[in-house]
């Protein structure tokens, strides 16, 4: 029998409006954000900004462990482009997306590997695996 999951963190948000002119919030204050269109002459992020900023972001702590299991420092510089596209196709929509990730000064085989396994071990990674066409790539 496996042990039951540990919740680590619940992230609590109310949204109204979409992504016409909206706003969202979190329930701790910390993120307050308005929303208008991908494209739009709206003054607000779009869900696909928020999406590459998350993502991302939690990409590099995955990067972390990864290397650290290698016994390997994660280079100071490292960085993370995140590209969401939103997709029209046959009258549906879907995202696409694509992770270039730099490594300054990290052998390319050793970097490829760290980012093969933060893709596998990513929360986000692993939601989206299957559902959209994902490109990660070292640059």
């Amino acid at each position: 029998m496996m042990p039951a999951a540990k919740l680590l963190y619940t992230a609590k948000t109310h949204t109204s409006g979409g992504r016409q002119d909206g706003i969202s919030r979190s329930s701790d204050g910390r993120l307050d954000v308005r929303l208008s269109p991908p494209g739009g002459t709206g003054g607000g992020t779009n869900p696909e900004q928020l999406f590459a900023a998350g993502w991302s972001a939690c990409f590099e702590g995955a990067m972390e462990i990864a290397a650290r299991k290698r016994k390997i420092d994660l280079p100071r510089k490292c960085v993370i482009d995140a590209e969401i596209d939103l997709v029209l196709d046959e009258g549906a929509y879907s995202l696409r997306a694509r992770l270039n990730v730099s490594l300054p000064g990290l052998d390319r085989e050793i970097a490829r590997g760290i980012l093969d396994d933060a893709h596998q071990t990513c929360p986000y990674s692993k939601a989206v695996r299957g559902n959209i066409e994902v490109t990660v790539a070292l640059i």
